[in-house]
C-alpha cells in the first residue's frame, strides 16, 4: 500500500497538462480537508501514513473527475461564497469571488437604511447572491428567479440550509411579461446574468467549458446584451421609483451596458470595477417617475 506522499505525487504526475504544479498540491490538500478534516500541516506530519482503502478510493476517483477538467467544487459537492458553504452541481454556476463584491456593494449601499425592502434576484443559480442578501439586510424580502428547474433545487436546498426565506420563481426572464402581475414591485433587481459570448469560448479553461452550465454562461455573440435589455426592461416596469439596478457585467461590454442603460432613461449609472481591476459590475437607479 502507497504512503499518502506517492498518491499526492500521482495527482502532480497525471494533471500536469491541467493544472501547475501549485495548484495541484492545493486541489490535494482539498480534498484531503474535506475527506479526512486535515489541515496543510497534518499532511506534512503525516505523509508517510498509510490510509484506508475506502480513503484511497474516493481519492483516486477524485483525481479520475480531476483529469476530465471536473471542478473541485462539483467533486466535493460545495463551494464557499461570503462565508456560506453552498451546495452545487453541474446544474448551477460555481460562486465566483467578482459577485462577492456586487453582493457586498449593494449591502454597503442598503445596511444603513433599515428598512423592509424587496429585492429579486434574476438568474438565481446556486442561490448565492440571493441568500447572502437576505442574510445581510434580514428585514428584506427576497425573490428568486431561474429558468432551470435544476437550479432552483439546488437554490432552495442553500436557503434551507442557510434559514434564509427566499421566494422562487420558476420563469424565463425573457419573457418576464407573462410571468409577473403588473403591480408587483421591487426596490432593488440584482443580476448575474449569462453574458460570456460564444467567440470567447476558446480562451476559457477546459473544467468550466466542459462542467459549468451553458445555459447560465453564454449568450450569442450577435447579441451579447440580450439579457441586460431584458432585464433592464423589466427593471422599468417593476422597480419603485428610486429603485436600483444592479448588474454583474462582462469586462468588454461595460460602456455598452452603460449606454443602454441611458437610452432607457436610468440614472446615476456607476461602473465599477472587480478586485482585477476589470469593469465587472453597474448600479443604475430608476427616475421618480
Amino acid at each position: 500500500m502507497q504512503p499518502i506522499a506517492a498518491i499526492e505525487q500521482s495527482f502532480v504526475d497525471e494533471l500536469a497538462s491541467l493544472y501547475d504544479a501549485e495548484e495541484i498540491r492545493q486541489l490535494f490538500f482539498l480534498l484531503l480537508e474535506d475527506r479526512l478534516g486535515w489541515s496543510k500541516r497534518d499532511y506534512l506530519l503525516r505523509k508517510q501514513e498509510h490510509l484506508d482503502e475506502q480513503d484511497i478510493h474516493w481519492l483516486i476517483a477524485a483525481l479520475s473527475s480531476l483529469k476530465k477538467a471536473k471542478p473541485i467544487q462539483y467533486i466535493l459537492g460545495h463551494a464557499w461564497f461570503m462565508g456560506m458553504k453552498l451546495a452545487v452541481n453541474e446544474s448551477v454556476l460555481i460562486p465566483r469571488p467578482e459577485t462577492e463584491e456586487l453582493v457586498q456593494l449593494i449591502v454597503n449601499q442598503h445596511q444603513a437604511a433599515n428598512k423592509p425592502l424587496h429585492i429579486i434576484d434574476i438568474g438565481t443559480g446556486s442561490g448565492c447572491i440571493a441568500i447572502a442578501l437576505k442574510k445581510a439586510l434580514p428585514q428584506a424580502t427576497v425573490y428568486a428567479l431561474d429558468i432551470s428547474p435544476e437550479a432552483l433545487r439546488v437554490a432552495r436546498q442553500n436557503a434551507n440550509d442557510q434559514s434564509a426565506a427566499i421566494a422562487f420563481i420558476n420563469a424565463d426572464i425573457l419573457e418576464w411579461d407573462f410571468a409577473f402581475q403588473e403591480t408587483q414591485a421591487f426596490d432593488i433587481v440584482v443580476s448575474n446574468p449569462p453574458y460570456i459570448t460564444e467567440a470567447e469560448q476558446s480562451g476559457m479553461h477546459l473544467n468550466v467549458l466542459s462542467h459549468e452550465p451553458h445555459l447560465a454562461l453564454f449568450v450569442e455573440t450577435s447579441a451579447p446584451l440580450l439579457f441586460y435589455e431584458h432585464i433592464a426592461a423589466f427593471a422599468l416596469k417593476h422597480l419603485r421609483p428610486k429603485g436600483d439596478l444592479y448588474f454583474e457585467i462582462n469586462r468588454n461590454y461595460g460602456q455598452a451596458v452603460c449606454d443602454l442603460l441611458r437610452k432607457k432613461g436610468f440614472q446615476h449609472i456607476a461602473l465599477h470595477r472587480d478586485m482585477q481591476g476589470a469593469d465587472r459590475m453597474i448600479h443604475a437607479t430608476k427616475d421618480n417617475n
